[in-house]
Formats: structure tokens, sequence, C-alpha cells
């Protein structure tokens, strides 16, 4: 799906641009004619190959990122900032300080003097356990609610209830910007995310191979082994939805990013064998006790002001954006 080439020759920071859903933003972007500023670590792993054949216009590491938009004020036209440790296991807080928490606020801050669109990476994860619904209500009494189960998820949680507070007390705030939660994501230029991939990525070698594939059991009586249920989304629906904020006139808040449907990992797994056509073998195993009293057993994503804001595309079934990856994964095995 092709959009308007608004953003030809406009210079854009990406941060986590060589990560999963930052590389598919660089390559959306940059197919449209815009200037790319990765900002990343790569490391000694492939993740360089996610960005292969984006040109781009400079390469930053984080820690240099803003020294260097002091030297470049004036030339930005927007800031996606997907970069952050992601692993909801990760239990190193002060790294996730450092990471998720002190170079969110600081681009923020730089955004909202400077009317820089800002467009960053929020989560589910947020939401914690779930029992306080997933609304999507970004006031200060609304975020105030939710308890995150995790350092991740609480890291993303200080970065929304911070910029709600901003925006409650009427300090300057770009006139495009928009915190993004999103739900469980798939899709292409995620193997290096190793135990954090997405289901699909996990199982397909093995059904490929005509392995039976194994997910957990539920430890929860309301739902059935592999009846624990996430709002599966495609990667491109939420690259569109970050396209649809920075060709806005004026957007603000944060918005949930999911299809508004939840379905099952059972839902999941049959639709990876239907791709590769092969017939369902699924066996159940235990959830690790570590993870048992920090599982969340349901999301769903309420996409109520994410349509009604005009931000929201035709999202992808999950048979459709399914059956679309594993195709990609036939011809990209090792992304």
């Amino acid at each position: 799906m092709r959009m308007s080439s608004v953003f030809n020759g406009k210079l854009i920071v990406v941060t986590g641009a060589a990560g999963f859903i930052g590389s598919n933003i660089a390559h959306s972007l940059a197919s449209d004619g815009a200037s790319i500023v990765a900002c990343d670590w790569f490391g000694t792993d492939n993740r360089w190959r996610n960005l292969a054949g984006v040109l781009l216009e400079d390469i930053v590491s984080p820690e240099n990122l803003m020294a260097w938009l002091a030297r470049n004020l004036g030339a930005v036209e927007a800031i996606v900032h997907m970069g952050a440790i992601s692993a909801t296991t990760e239990r190193d807080v002060d790294r996730i300080v450092s990471n998720n928490v002190r170079l969110s606020l600081d681009l923020w801050d730089h955004c909202r003097l400077n009317d820089i669109a800002f467009v960053y990476a929020s989560s589910a994860a947020t939401y914690g356990d779930g029992s306080q619904g997933f609304a999507g209500d970004d006031s200060e009494t609304g975020l105030a609610r939710l308890g995150p189960l995790n350092p991740y998820g609480w890291s993303k949680h200080v970065v929304d209830r911070r910029i709600a507070a901003d925006v409650a007390r009427a300090k300057t705030v770009p006139l495009r910007w928009a915190g993004l939660k999103f739900f469980n994501v798939y899709g292409p230029r995620e193997s290096h995310k190793l135990d954090m991939r997405s289901v699909v990525h996990q199982i397909w070698p093995g059904v490929v191979a005509g392995e039976p594939i194994r997910l957990f059991k539920s430890h929860h009586p309301d739902y059935a082994d592999g009846g624990q249920m996430r709002d599966f989304i495609h990667v491109d629906d939420c690259v569109h939805v970050v396209r649809r904020v920075l060709d806005a006139p004026t957007t603000g808040g944060i918005f949930n990013v999911g299809t508004g449907q939840a379905r099952s990992f059972r839902d999941l797994a049959i639709a990876v064998f239907t791709a590769v056509g092969a017939p369902p073998q699924i066996e159940y195993v235990d959830m690790p006790e570590r993870l048992r009293g920090r599982y969340q057993y349901f999301t769903q994503a309420d996409t109520t002001r994410l349509v009604s804001s005009g931000l929201a595309p035709n999202f992808q079934s999950l048979e459709e954006g399914v059956t679309s990856y594993v195709d990609w994964l036939s011809r990209h095995p090792d992304q």
C-alpha cells in the first residue's frame, strides 16, 4: 500500500532503526523519498541487514543523538522514536531507565520546544493484567489507574504519564505527536529479537519441517490451553499508523495500536500451519513459574480513538497477516 509522497525530501530521525518496527518504518519512509537518519546500536549480530537497501542520510548512536540534534536544529522534520529495551523479562531496571525513559523524555522535550513532529513507541504492557481494561484513556487520571507488571511496561508508563502531565498543564507541545501503545506485533525483520520474537517467527521453522509446535498450557480457569488471547497486529499496519500521524496537519494523543480483535495463540498457530499447507500439530507445555504471576491472559485494543482520529488503516485479519508474513519468511528465512 503506497500512500502520498508527502515525505519526499523530509529529514526524519528513526531511533531503533535497525530493530523490528523501526526498520520497517525506515524502509517505508525512505521508499517515499524521506531522508532517514538511523539511530541505533548495531552490535555484532545481523541487525544491520534490516536496513539493507535503505538510503541513509546519516547513522547516529543513541548516546550521541542529542548532540547531533543540537547541531542540526531546524533541519529535522520528525523524530520517530522506536528505540528501547523491549524485553519484558529484563530485570536490570537502571538499564531500562537509561534506555527507555531518559532518552524518550529528552527527545520529547526537544520536539515540544522546537515544534518537531514526535512519534514514540509505548506498549500494551502498560495495561498490566488488564483489570482496568484497554480503553486507551490518555488523561492523567486514566493513566494513573494502570499497573504494569514488569519494568519494561513501567518504563513506558513513566513516559506516557509525564507527557500526559505536560499536556494537562498546557505546556508547549508539537503540532503533531503521538504515543503508540503497540499490542502484539509480528512481521518481517524481527529475527534479531531472539526469545522476544513473535510466536509466528518462533514456530514457523518447525511447522515447515513437519514438526509439532508447543504452546503454553493455561494456568487460569477461564482460559483453555492455547486459549490465551492477544491482539495480534502485522507490522505493516503499525507503519501505516505512524505514517498517518506524520501526514496529519495536527495530531496529539496516546493511542492503542492493535486490530481491536483478540485471537488465541491456538488460532495463530493454526493460521501458520494453514499458510504453510500443513495439518495442525500442537502440543501444550507448562508455563515457567517465573512468568505465571506476571502473565497477561487477554489483551484487546480499544481502537475507538485511533479510528475517530483518522489514524487507523484497514487492518489485516490474523489469517491475512500471517499468510503474508509466512510468504515473506519463505523468501527471507534469516530475517
